[in-house]
């Protein structure tokens, strides 16, 4: 047994080691973060800062990019927690040199995040490659909700938006005409500084959201228009798309069915009076038979014209009804951001985040969206994708175990082999752009593997279509081993970012500054990813050449 306590000296004058070196063991992961910084190329971080003229000299942009990354990668994106930790946490005052900076200092420089983000997203990235990470044989493509720093509350419709609107101006008319009684017009002496209210004000912000829906609108109508005119074109070739036509080019067919019924029956009378010209001319009477009627009255135009006005009440009814099933709002808070239907019902306030994740837990690609569904974004996901895998191979050590390429000799040729994706991004049109092969599943995953079970003969894959084609390959057993990867590859770092990261919400405001860090916080992820999978070990940082600019 113990014989008594260990003293407990709150008044011992110091406890710490004097070098800063020894507070924490060599193999604490704060000494990696602090040297993968010293390695990126972080030219345009300080290009952001001021230097010289009067005041105290600046903090130094490494130590605040290995501050935020720290930070994140511990679930904490709160700058003024940030502060605190900087004097109670001993990673963090290694990191900050206990020259520790106030809220404000790394607000401000967060602010910056929309300059800078994807610059460092790319350097972790090319920094991740030359430590041999970066599988490109197979990669996943998902998407992921994030909530914005906004309240679905705080969504209005266009009309209260007006209302608002109208009402803001009412008091500013208000407020100027009452300074203008008490100072004098056009003398105060409470005027801010030119832009010292800052660019986020609730004017703006509402201003914001009205442009917002007026340019949806517009994008919407567009697109319907174009859709129409595209049905049109087909049609028009002989070649219509199958199924039934958009509203729009409905009414259009229809418009055009009658043009022509009316143009053939008005020939019909201009070749009828043609006819009996001649025939006065030649001293008869006229032409025999029986007189064509009116265009209006023809039966082939009263058909044609029952046909558009039925078509014109359907289009009509549809606009209608998706104006009645629920007007379009926009979030006085953050106009960017949408409300996104989640799993289980409900609905957040936030983005939608593209991901593309190599085989080995790298996100080489990333895109903040406003869009719900990401089957527009296959595409442009693809192609960014394709360059990144380009700029891995080119910063990869040649001992480095890559997937060959198809047709290569070279077992070291890097090359996307296989891009899976789930069902959300299902087309036709995704199914057949060019690019390395991939499965895209065209149901649930269970219901596709019960499907395969239950089937899967040769009459199952004789169906014709891309979609058909995709099902019957996805019945295979071979689709069916390849697409099981996509689960874990696409979802692990939604989850790690999440759950381990805890970051479920944005902490900024505004597309721009919103893509800015959640590109950083894949970037942190990417870092994380090299420290646990043992590729980010104090040797390899110094077997590492400095970064080249």
């Amino acid at each position: 047994m113990a014989k008594g306590y260990r003293p407990v000296r709150r008044d011992q004058p110091f406890l710490l080691p004097p070098d800063m070196r020894e507070w924490l063991p060599e193999d604490h992961p704060v000494w990696l973060v602090i040297g993968a910084v010293e390695h990126l190329d972080t030219a345009a971080v300080h290009a952001v800062r001021r230097t010289g003229g009067r005041g105290a000299r600046g903090y130094d942009p490494d130590m605040l990019v290995t501050l935020l990354i720290w930070a994140y990668a511990s679930g904490v994106t709160s700058s003024r927690r940030i502060g605190e930790l900087c004097r109670t946490d001993v990673a963090f005052r290694v990191i900050c040199a206990q020259d520790v900076p106030d809220h404000v200092t790394i607000a401000r420089f967060r602010a910056a995040f929309p300059d800078l983000a994807a610059g460092l997203f790319t350097q972790v990235l090319m920094l991740c490659a030359r430590l041999g990470m970066g599988q490109a044989g197979t990669v996943a493509l998902d998407g992921t909700r994030i909530a914005a720093n906004a309240s679905g509350a705080a969504n209005r419709t266009e009309e209260t938006l007006r209302k608002l609107a109208a009402q803001r101006a009412g008091e500013h008319a208000a407020a100027d005409a009452a300074e203008d009684e008490r100072f004098g017009e056009g003398r105060r002496g409470d005027r801010l500084p030119p832009g010292g209210a800052g660019g986020g004000s609730r004017d703006e912000r509402i201003a914001r959201a009205l442009a917002d829906l007026e340019a949806g609108r517009q994008a919407a109508q567009a697109a319907r228009d174009a859709q129409a005119r595209a049905y049109l074109d087909a049609a028009a070739a002989g070649q219509p798309p199958a199924g039934p036509p958009p509203a729009a080019a409905a009414a259009a067919a229809a418009r055009q069915r009658l043009d022509h019924a009316r143009a053939a029956q008005e020939d019909l009378i201009a070749a009828r009076e043609a006819r009996d010209a001649q025939a006065r001319a030649a001293g008869h009477r006229g032409f025999r038979g029986r007189r064509p009627v009116r265009a209006d009255q023809a039966p082939a135009v009263r058909k044609a014209r029952a046909a558009l006005e039925r078509a014109q009440a359907r289009a009509a009814e549809k606009e209608r009804k998706a104006t009645a099933k629920k007007d379009p709002v926009r979030n006085i808070t953050d106009p960017a951001s949408r409300l996104m239907p989640v799993r289980g019902g409900g609905f957040l306030q936030g983005y939608n985040a593209q991901n593309v994740t190599s085989a080995d837990g790298l996100i080489i690609a990333t895109q903040l969206t406003q869009d719900t569904t990401g089957m527009a974004w296959f595409g442009p996901m693809l192609t960014a994708a394709l360059d990144a895998a380009t700029l891995i191979t080119a910063r990869q050590p040649p001992h480095a175990g890559r997937p060959a390429g198809p047709g290569s000799t070279d077992p070291h040729s890097s090359s996307i082999t296989m891009f899976l994706a789930d069902a959300g991004y299902c087309s036709e049109d995704n199914l057949t752009l060019p690019g390395p092969d991939r499965l895209i599943a065209t149901g649930k995953h269970r219901d596709l593997e019960k499907r395969a079970r239950a089937s899967g003969g040769p009459e199952d894959r004789a169906r014709s279509g891309p979609v058909a084609a995709m099902a019957a390959r996805l019945a295979t057993s071979e689709g069916i081993t390849a697409y099981r990867q996509r689960g874990h590859i696409a979802e692990t770092p939604h989850g790690h970012i999440k759950h381990n990261m805890r970051f479920r919400q944005l902490t900024m405001r505004g597309k721009p500054k919103a893509a800015a860090e959640w590109a950083f916080t894949a970037t942190v992820h990417n870092l994380a990813k090299a420290i646990t999978t043992g590729h980010l070990t104090p040797a390899a940082l110094a077997s590492l050449a400095p970064q080249p600019a």
